[in-house]
């Protein structure tokens, strides 16, 4: 059995929340949960981040529950590039659209392993008793110069350009997506959330909540809380995925 919990806030800056959350039980034999941080600007970020995770869930909606690893990789992908076919499309319809685009981390859980869908700088981490570890990539420049050596990873948290993207889905005709695996077990957790929270709170705080007394919606709570006391300045979404006996 799963547990879930999740909370998007438009912070104490943004005049409009731009972020989309969607986490349904019963898709494709589990649990699927969406983390969507739109770009573009007003109407067109959460636009864009709308669009994709409706189409996202719609396609995923009626998988069979028995496909095997590969099967449902494929029909992730599938997914995926349908929604950023339409959010390029739209984009290219209407001059207050262009440009917009949108993250997306996405998770396909079931009691035994989680298969993870990503582009942009959303994330997604996985959580034991042992280890808080980040599982997704951030497409962003002072990834790619942290990378290449550039960049310290202290200072590419406080570099002026840290929020610039390098993939987004709907920018392009067509964009690549990572893909994970990660087997989990009971009492171990997923903490999906956009930049909005992991720009804004340390990962020592986050390990430390998560791992903390409590529900996980009081867990959810605490982490937004976190990032609204610590400016506030995007808007913010957490999603937490419990594997529970």
């Amino acid at each position: 059995m799963l547990k879930t919990a999740y909370k998007t806030d438009v912070g104490r800056v943004r005049s409009v929340n731009e972020d989309r959350v969607v986490v349904k039980d019963g898709v494709a034999g589990g649990t699927l949960a969406i983390v969507a941080d739109g770009m573009g600007g007003h109407q067109a970020g959460d636009t864009a981040s709308q669009i994709t995770i409706e189409l996202v869930e719609r396609s995923l909606r009626n998988a069979d529950a028995e496909l095997d690893d590969e099967a449902r990789k494929a029909r992730l992908v599938e997914a995926i590039r349908e929604a950023n076919a339409k959010v390029f499309e739209v984009a290219s319809g209407k001059d207050h659209y262009r440009g917009m685009g949108t993250t997306i981390t996405a998770a396909l859980a079931d009691a035994s392993r989680v298969l993870i869908g990503h582009i942009g700088d959303s994330r997604a981490y996985y959580i034991n008793h042992e280890s808080f570890a980040q599982i997704t990539e951030d497409h962003t420049l002072v990834n790619e110069l942290v990378k290449t050596g550039q960049l310290t990873p202290d200072e590419a948290a406080v570099h002026p350009r840290r929020n610039v993207i390098t993939r987004a889905l709907g920018t392009e005709a067509d964009v690549d997506i990572d893909l994970a695996y990660v087997s989990w077990a009971p009492g171990d957790m997923l903490l999906l959330c956009s930049d909005g929270l992991s720009n804004l709170v340390p990962e020592t705080e986050l390990t430390r909540t998560v791992r903390g007394e409590g529900t996980l919606r009081d867990k959810v709570d605490r982490l937004v809380e976190y990032a609204l006391n610590a400016g506030g300045d995007d808007n913010i979404s957490v999603v937490l995925i419990q594997n529970v006996l």
